[in-house]
């Protein structure tokens, strides 16, 4: 099973569980379980290969995993808490898994807080895809990874993202980095079929208004589906709990809060 920490609350009811991205871990997330722990009920959790979640024995010989698979790691730990439904809060890859949930298990699925989101992979960011493909097995995994990041997030103020998770990845081995990279395989035939379907689920997008690889697919997407909604942070880039912390709670807590009038 992943590797997670739960924060109950003495009276609420509501649970609210924190999805990190790729090369990430649930230590991104200390500044909101500070704030969100007052108001809810709280599960982070180590993806599949980070943190403290080691690859499962399974996967020893298997080289290539899947959005399902790594999604029926989620269910198994909210299964294993006995929590019936939940509020998602994903960030960058961390959405697509939230996403996949919701259509795998709609009844676990309260609300989705999508930050960084990642809905369509524009011209750029497919070729960069497809360069990684061509040199994951011979360049450094790390120096492949300090290019996305600094490609994703470019700019002086980025700078604190891009560490972070630069260092949360020089904790994967280069095995297990390759194993979630070829999952770039997978992507565009799922984003197409998210894009074409309204899943009916209350649903915030939050965005930094200097992501500029996947700010404009958002705002497109949210024209269309009528559950979603959008709010952009100025001054802000890709991983926007990050950058902005207090700004993304304050959003993000409002959002659910409002859900129960």
């Amino acid at each position: 099973m992943l590797n997670y920490y739960s924060y109950p609350h003495k009276t609420a009811k509501e649970w609210v569980t924190f999805v990190h991205g790729a090369g990430g871990s649930s230590s991104i997330w200390y500044k909101q379980v500070r704030d969100f722990k007052k108001h809810f009920n709280v599960l982070i959790l180590d993806l599949r290969g980070h943190g403290n979640s080691k690859p499962k024995l399974k996967d020893t010989f298997n080289p290539k995993y899947t959005f399902d698979s790594i999604t029926a790691d989620i269910v198994e730990v909210i299964d294993h808490l006995k929590i019936e439904k939940s509020h998602f809060v994903g960030i960058s890859l961390g959405t697509i898994l939230i996403r996949n949930l919701a259509e795998k298990k709609p009844a676990l699925v309260q609300s989705m807080i999508m930050g960084g989101a990642i809905i369509k992979m524009n011209f750029r960011s497919q070729v960069l895809m497809k360069v990684g493909n061509i040199f994951k097995s011979v360049v450094p995994y790390m120096l492949l990874y300090k290019l996305f990041a600094f490609i994703i997030m470019p700019k002086k103020n980025h700078k604190n993202s891009r560490l972070l998770f630069v260092n949360e990845a020089k904790k994967l081995y280069q095995k297990e980095f390759l194993r979630w990279f070829k999952l770039t395989s997978e992507i565009n035939p799922l984003l197409r079929f998210f894009r074409a379907k309204d899943i009916k689920i209350p649903t915030l997008y939050i965005m930094g208004a200097e992501d500029h690889l996947f700010l404009p697919s958002i705002e497109n997407i949210v024209k269309l589906h009528k559950k979603a909604s959008l709010f952009v942070i100025d001054n802000c880039g890709h991983v926007v709990n990050v950058e902005q912390p207090d700004t993304f709670n304050n959003q993000t807590i409002g959002f659910i809060t409002s859900l129960k009038v």
